[in-house]
């Protein structure tokens, strides 16, 4: 495939080459440029002279069962909006629960079919674009809150706040509507990614951690038993 200045680049991080191949060629025939590597370091370094569009990586490479995480946290420290999905063998909710912890947008398992694959990664790179489209508003103001949704990029008091695209996304749902209560199916539709309960958990989790650590009175998400969540405007809301 020719590259031209159209062509998303994806960074694939796997060690097991028969399967790196396979992944390499589907998302070549899917008509992304793809950048692959067996280890995370030389991952990292390529990724800090030019960030890709996309990262799918791995977990477990070569001896190291972690290293995948590790590289994750780097790719996250470089770009907070670079989209990350984990690509791996390991489906405990542990596993799941880590890697959306450190960082990542989504964390796919490899029993999923190549399709399936192409799709999540098509879908989160859409969801990139509509978000710069035009057509959203280039600042949305919440009270305290503020989103640039050109740029991805949220803001709490003025203090930058860094989201990844997938907690952009959800905390933009949230607020577009505040005090309304979003269901987690709402918030995986706003997503676009399939995600379950107990990932939309990490996420929001992660997500208040992040807004706690530039304003430690930060209550603007609240938890609804049963329902789902919804975003307190505090301009109206105490």
């Amino acid at each position: 495939m020719t590259k031209n200045s159209q062509t998303r680049t994806v960074v694939l991080v796997e060690d097991e080459s028969a399967l790196r191949e396979n992944y390499r060629m589907a998302l070549e025939k899917a008509g992304y440029h793809v950048v692959d590597f067996a280890s995370a370091d030389t991952a990292l370094d390529y990724c800090k002279r030019k960030l890709p569009d996309l990262a799918l990586i791995d977990i477990g490479l070569g001896n190291d069962s972690e290293a995948g995480f590790g590289l994750c946290q780097s790719l996250r420290a470089l770009s907070a909006q670079l989209p990350i999905l984990f690509l791996t063998a390991r489906d405990s909710e542990l596993d799941v629960i880590s890697g959306l912890r450190l960082g990542a947008d989504d964390y796919l398992t490899k029993d999923i079919s190549l399709q399936q694959i192409i799709t999540r990664v098509n879908t989160l790179l859409r969801r990139v674009d509509a978000f710069k489209a035009p057509a959203e508003p280039k600042l949305q103001q919440v009270a305290e809150l503020t989103l640039d949704h050109e740029r991805l990029l949220a803001a709490w008091n003025g203090k930058t706040v860094e989201l990844t695209v997938t907690e952009f996304w959800l905390v933009a749902c949230l607020a577009k509507h505040p005090g309304q209560v979003r269901s987690r199916q709402q918030l995986m539709d706003a997503a676009n990614l399939v995600l379950d309960d107990q990932t939309i958990t990490a996420h929001i989790k992660r997500i208040r951690k992040k807004f706690l650590a530039v304003d430690d009175s930060f209550a603007a998400i609240q938890s609804v038993y049963g329902l789902g969540y919804r975003w307190l405007d505090t301009d109206t809301v105490g």
